[in-house]
């Protein structure tokens, strides 16, 4: 098998992989703008695909006994889209969506001190970046860049029984905010043993985005002439960061029909200290869930094999650092995943990917009422199809 043949099977990095091993990666971390599909043949090239990951870890510890033996963590759905136009041999440009962040929790009783029973948060991200190519030396090099918006959706109820109230006595916050940021980057590649080397920084966003707190009127606005069970709606503003991120990619063809290929990204998650909550006409602080996590480190390396002119398949293992620092539960993660590429009679390829990711046991240690989970595990399927003409 050529390197021209391997290149246009592994050449998009991998896709599969990539979202499957990215998909219970610390912080909030969830997919990645497949900008790779900008290294395709072809005048156009198309791809679309969904990761589902369903992960299960359990509550070993909290000052709530009932929440003990629990799984807390939710299923959830990675969409994926692509396409490149490519007008002429030096200039082409990829049009992206994924959802980028996201993280959420379902707790079978409220967990203490605030009483939280369920959270939920994503980040979508629709991006354009373009790439200039040029010759150089033995191969071809190009320059990276182009902007994105992200879209940021979050929800959560607390349950205020654990203070004594009544039962059903609970409170709702939604807050929805936009912001963009940009991506710049460079790449190099030999076609004819299916080289190439890619660095990518992608800038970080902040938010203030708005929202709505619906809750007991004694508890948000006490001076109000309301009985202090009243539901009440107040507007407020909700505050935080996502974290700018440096990626570099590498693959190479070893051997007739091999492939073998790696990354290593960083990011500074360490922007993120907490998520405060104030009411927007005074500024008043309402909640605030505490993080003050640590930059983070995501590791992945992995082999691809072409068997015949229309089948190839890939095998690769993640290592994702965890970014707490005590405040909260995210821990390393492991994840071996295997994917494979089908080519189609109409010229297109069935692509798909299946995961498995350990998840290593946490503690929290700075909050007042700490709690424990167990080591759990994660199991994550990916489909997709690409065409290019």
């Amino acid at each position: 098998m050529n390197a021209v043949r391997l290149r246009t099977a592994f050449g998009a990095g991998c896709l599969s992989l990539a979202i499957v091993g990215s998909a219970s990666a610390g912080g909030f971390a969830r997919g990645s703008a497949d900008t790779d599909i900008l290294f395709e043949d072809g005048n156009f090239a198309m791809r679309a695909g969904v990761t589902y990951v369903s992960p299960n870890r359990k509550i070993s510890s909290s000052a709530n006994p009932a929440l003990v033996g629990t799984n807390y963590t939710s299923d959830y759905a990675i969409p994926s889209a692509a396409f490149m136009i490519k007008p002429i041999d030096a200039f082409r440009c990829a049009g992206t969506l994924v959802q980028a962040f996201g993280g959420s929790g379902d707790y079978a009783a409220p967990k203490p001190p605030t009483g939280k029973k369920s959270e939920e948060f994503t980040v979508d991200e629709l991006g354009l970046t373009c790439a200039v190519k040029f010759s150089a030396g033995y191969g071809n090099a190009y320059i990276l860049g182009g902007a994105f918006q992200e879209t940021f959706n979050y929800g959560r109820v607390n349950d205020f029984s654990i203070l004594g109230l009544p039962a059903g006595t609970t409170a709702n916050l939604q807050l929805k905010g936009e912001d963009t940021g940009y991506r710049i980057g460079a790449a190099y590649e030999i076609p004819e043993i299916a080289f190439r080397t890619q660095l990518m920084y992608r800038s970080g966003t902040s938010y203030g985005a708005e929202g709505t707190l619906r809750g007991p009127a004694g508890i948000f606005a006490p001076g109000l002439p309301v009985p202090p069970l009243t539901q009440i709606a107040i507007p407020v503003l909700g505050y935080g960061n996502l974290p700018q991120s440096v990626e570099l990619k590498l693959q190479s063809g070893i051997a007739p029909g091999w492939l073998a290929f790696g990354s290593v990204k960083w990011s500074d998650w360490s922007v993120q200290k907490s998520l405060d909550v104030r009411v927007k006409a005074n500024g008043a602080l309402i909640s605030q869930d505490t993080y003050n996590w640590k930059d983070g480190w995501t590791v992945t390396g992995g082999i691809g094999h072409a068997f015949n002119e229309n089948v190839s398949g890939a095998l690769s293992l993640t290592w994702d650092q965890g970014v707490a620092t005590g405040w909260d539960l995210s821990s390393d993660t492991y994840t071996v995943a295997a994917g494979g590429v089908l080519k189609d009679k109409f010229g297109g390829e069935l692509r798909g990917g299946v995961g498995v990711t350990y998840l290593s046991s946490a503690q929290e240690t700075k909050n007042l009422f700490n709690t424990s989970v167990d080591s759990g595990w994660a199991f994550a399927v990916n489909l997709g199809y690409k065409v290019n003409w």
